[in-house]
């Protein structure tokens, strides 16, 4: 096989790199710890450095040159440019005409070289100027958007998530906040979750989910906290959210209470006991120590109830704070029928 050269590498800028995102392979030439922390959620990870060999390079950068880290960085890329293009061909499968989208942390060497490699050999690639950089710019930007939201509210044991998942399948726009989280907003939300992403992929997540969605409709979320677990709601997107209408389902205590017993009574009692523990500050001694006493005679549902009393009244207090809120009454915890209620009310 003869190698020829083709054209200098197309360099794009984060607009056209969004517009080809769904349909290409996008490449995170970044180190796996690079990767792992947070990246462009569709993105695979082909390193063009191990996380050791980035330290090395880096070191020879600032104790040496930039001309002894750049042959010290050939020496490692040289014997697996053959595998990383076999790496591409796997992700390509059959479709050969899948555009390649290459980045690395500025748009620099890294993304640079690989995205040599991969035209050389005959793949169409792209480039993202100013790299995972950028896009992160791009992230916090689309918070500044103006969304039309709509907030679905009630206290604890509502199903609102369940709510936010019905209005999905009826085709309405969604952004389903705890389920990015990996979290479900409570003491005891974290309970047999995959660990939560960090902070920085969470916002690349909900951006991106946000980005599919058209802005000047309707979009719904569950009424949460600012803080979702250890996540935090970007603060431009909290400030939308508090400013939105809340369709507050108003569902009797008892139904909601049947609705925590069936959700949470399954769940290891240890968990339980350690984050009611968790929380035992503001639960105050004596409710703590009933809660978990509950908990140790296989009562979960008198355990619940404690737990609901108290996250009732500290939703009260954030939901009168409100300016922008429709009461919906339901005598029933019924998923189906209360998606129904909102739906007749937008």
């Amino acid at each position: 096989m003869f190698f020829y050269f083709r054209m200098a590498i197309k360099k794009i800028h984060i607009a056209q790199f969004i517009e080809l995102l769904p349909a290409a392979i996008v490449l995170d030439v970044r180190s796996p710890a690079e990767y792992a922390h947070a990246h462009i959620p569709s993105a695979a990870n082909l390193p063009l450095f191990s996380n050791e060999q980035r330290a090395v390079v880096g070191t020879a950068y600032k104790q040496e040159s930039r001309e002894m880290a750049i042959k010290i960085g050939l020496d490692y890329f040289g014997p697996q440019m053959r595998a990383m293009v076999e790496a591409v061909e796997i992700l390509q499968g059959e479709d050969k005409t899948k555009k390649i989208l290459v980045y690395c942390w500025r748009g620099g060497m890294r993304s640079g070289g690989v995205a040599w490699l991969l035209d050389l050999y005959g793949f169409e690639v792209y480039q993202l100027e100013g790299g995972y950089k950028n896009f992160r710019n791009h992230v916090l930007a689309s918070f500044e958007t103006h969304y039309t939201f709509k907030i679905v509210g009630g206290y604890t044991g509502s199903g609102k998530t369940y709510v936010l998942q019905k209005l999905r399948e009826s085709k309405q726009q969604i952004v389903d906040l705890e389920g990015i989280a990996n979290h479900k907003g409570s003491a005891l939300g974290g309970i047999g979750q995959p660990a939560q992403p960090s902070q920085e992929m969470f916002e690349n997540l909900v951006s991106t989910q946000l980005g599919t969605l058209n802005a000047s409709d309707i979009i719904f979320l569950e009424d949460e906290s600012q803080r979702i677990g250890n996540l935090n709601i970007p603060k431009a997107l909290w400030e939308q959210m508090l400013s939105s209408q809340v369709l507050f389902l108003d569902i009797p205590f008892e139904q909601r209470l049947s609705f925590l017993e069936v959700e949470y009574g399954t769940l290891p009692t240890q968990q339980l006991a350690d984050a009611i523990n968790r929380i035992q500050k503001r639960l105050g001694g004596m409710e703590t120590k009933n809660a978990l006493h509950h908990l140790e005679e296989n009562q979960p549902k008198e355990c619940f109830r404690i737990l609901l009393t108290y996250y009732d009244r500290w939703y009260k207090k954030g939901i009168e704070a409100k300016q922008n809120v429709l009461t919906i009454p339901s005598n029933t915890g019924d998923i189906a029928t209360n998606t129904r209620l909102i739906q007749d009310i937008i």
